[in-house]
This record gives C-alpha cells, structure tokens and sequence, in this order.
C-alpha cells in the first residue's frame, strides 16, 4: 500500500510505498561529513548486521528507484480530564530525505547531493531516531531577549577594554609608534563595521570574538613593522632608510600569517552554519582591513610625520 508523506524541509508531498527497509533501532551511527571523491556534503550512515542484510537485498532489486527516510516524531501534549493533567502521545511522520539508489547499499553507505546544513540536520535526525528511550519534556523555561541584550553588551564591553589595554600597552611601549598604530586600531574597526553594515549583516557574539581576533592581528602586523624598523635603526641604517626597509621587509611575514588565516576562514565559512558562519564572516573582513590599515594605514600616518625630515633617531 502507499501513503501520501510530507517533506520536513519545505512541506511538498511525496508518495511512498509502506515497505519498512531499515528501522531506527538499526542504525549504528550517522554522520555529516564530505564525499572523498566528489568533495561535497555527505551522510554517513553505518547499521547493525540485520538492518545491512534488509537493505542489501532491498536496494539490490531497486537500483535506480527512490528511497525515502521517514522520521517518526512523539508528539507529548497535556490536557485536563477531570480536574487532572493527562498525557496525550500522538505521532507526527515526515520525510526527511528521498534520494535515489545508485548501487547496492550494506553495512555502510552515503548520502550525497546535500548542503552541508541539510547533511548536519538529517544525520541529527537519523541518530535521534536510533534511540530507543522516549525524548519527553522535564521542563520548559521561556528566555526574555533582555539576556540576548546583556549578552551582546557584555561582549561589546570586551572589545572595548581589550582595545583599550591593547591601545595603553602600544603608547607605552613605542611611544608616538603606538599612538600611529592605536589610530590604525581604530580605523580598522570602523572599516569593520563600515562593510558589515553595507552588507546588512547581522552582528552576533561569535562576531564580535571574531572582530576582537582581528584586533589582536592587526597588533601583532604593527610589532612586526616596528621591530623590523628598531633592527634596522641598530643596525646604523639612517631614519628614513630604516622607515621603509621595516615596512618592505615585514610585509611578506604579515601577508602569509593572514592569507593562511583568511584561508581558514573561507574553509569555516564554507562548512560552517549559523554563528560559525559569522565568526567567519567578520573574521574574513577583519583579516582584510587589518592588513589594509597596518601595511597602508600606518605607512601613511608615518610619511605624514616623519617623511622628508632629516631625523637623527625615532621616538619608537
């Protein structure tokens, strides 16, 4: 017999024959990785010795056809009989994947033709569907979004103070240098956001920890610019000299450190969801502006004070 299904991601219906294959207590393992050889989302899905023999002799007479996965959700409500609370279990059935079988499938098999979001979810479902013991509510406690305020509040105040003791610590430390790199700090952040708002994205806490490791970045490409001048000054190289000899030689160290970080970024970005996306987005911008604002920015602020002067030495 057949039975009209919906799907759980967009609710289309789908026809599918009553023929149980495999059932959830079945399954061993399920899992959301990427396909070696075409380098896409896939679900890994591993089964005891019954359910491989059920789904090797049906997938052997069905190459070519549809197979579907049907999630079986308990559905707890309460309701007052009689002055008492009741508990009502009711079954909600969908499909959360139809796909169609390519070879004889066994003990461990995939499923490809995923986003890397619908590949997290079904092998969440599928694992949750392996468990033999009811999920049922204990208790239910409803957030107000004052705690969501407090967080991003809280974070914000982070950012604040870190870039502060960042700011304090680079005047102390290379003088009238640091105050050019302070600056730099905090063009950098407006670029930050500057390009955040133009793409309307939203700014969560994983956000901001990303807007505060570019900070920390943009730091350590201002102390390598600055060392590499203190090196040149003792090696009795002349002020103007040693200015452009640091910012030349110190590029290439800078611009490796952040392309291999930029790199990991788009890797984040690419097979992350929801606030690992964000962490990587603000990360990719940060790493990008930095750069812009240690190597150009500072240079600028540099030649305007010190460019064409005849200098004897460099309050750095």
């Amino acid at each position: 017999s057949a039975k009209l299904y919906y799907m759980r991601d967009d609710g289309s219906p789908i026809l599918l024959k009553r023929d149980i294959i495999v059932t959830g207590d079945q399954i061993k393992d399920a899992s959301a990785g990427i396909d070696s050889q075409s380098g896409s989302p896939a679900v890994f899905v591993d089964l005891d010795s019954r359910g491989a023999r059920n789904m090797r002799e049906v997938t052997a007479e069905n190459v070519g056809n549809l197979m579907a996965v049907v999630y079986i959700e308990p559905l707890i409500s309460y309701k007052e009989v009689n002055g008492e609370k009741k508990k009502i279990t009711t079954q909600q059935e969908t499909v959360i994947s139809a796909a169609t079988i390519r070879d004889v499938l066994s003990h461990r098999f995939q499923t490809t033709g995923l986003t890397s979001t619908e590949a997290h979810n079904i092998a969440l479902l599928l694992r949750s569907g392996a468990l033999k013991a009811p999920v049922e509510i204990v208790e239910e406690r409803t957030v107000g979004p004052s705690l969501g305020r407090d967080n991003i509040r809280q974070g914000f105040m982070s950012a604040i103070v870190g870039l502060g003791l960042v700011l304090v610590f680079m005047a102390f430390y290379y003088r009238v240098f640091g105050l050019i790199a302070g600056a730099a700090l905090v063009i950098n952040l407006v670029f930050i956001i500057a390009v955040l708002s133009t793409l309307q994205a939203t700014l969560t806490l994983p956000g901001i920890a990303g807007i505060v490791l570019t900070t920390g970045m943009a730091v350590d490409a201002n102390v390598l610019i600055f060392e590499r001048i203190r090196e040149e000054l003792r090696g009795g190289g002349s002020v103007q000299a040693s200015i452009a000899a640091g910012y030349e030689k110190a590029v290439t160290t800078i611009a490796d450190a952040n392309i291999t970080t930029l790199i990991a970024a788009v890797v984040l970005f690419g097979l992350g969801t929801g606030p690992i996306k964000g962490f990587a987005i603000t990360l990719c911008i940060g790493i990008l502006t930095s750069m812009f604002t240690a190597i150009f920015g500072t240079r600028a602020l540099v030649n305007w004070l010190y460019g064409g002067k005849r200098l004897s030495s460099l309050p750095i």
